[in-house]
């Protein structure tokens, strides 16, 4: 179904693009020092980067790895929603954008699978 993988690609840009502004929120909220902010988006933001050419080219194979980029999110937004009240809301948006995103990046490889079914 062409419009339904369009959608799932449409929300999964979108997803990314949001994770990412997350993601660089995150980084500079609060009082850290200049190496933490600059580990936190190399870790955070870096790969969603990456990923962008081959989600927008409609690469297959991006789609398929990308999910693995969204681990350190899972990783640092549940590490953040128990550890640092002061970021809890954040975090918990990148964790939620994070599921999300994952769930498109899925719902776009099953739509444009071979064999259809």
């Amino acid at each position: 179904n062409g419009t339904g993988a369009g959608r799932a690609r449409s929300a999964a840009l979108t997803l990314l693009a949001l994770l990412a502004v997350a993601s660089l929120l995150a980084a500079f909220w609060g009082e850290r020092s200049v190496v933490s902010r600059g580990l936190l988006v190399l870790l955070l933001v870096t790969p969603l980067a990456i990923a962008v050419p081959g989600l927008f080219a409609r690469n297959r194979r991006t789609f398929a790895w990308a999910t693995l980029c969204v681990t350190p999110h899972f990783i640092y937004a549940l590490t953040e929603i128990v550890a640092n009240p002061s970021i809890r809301v954040l975090a918990a948006s990148i964790l939620m954008l994070s599921l999300a995103l994952v769930v498109a990046l899925v719902a776009y490889l099953r739509l444009t699978r071979a064999g259809g079914g």
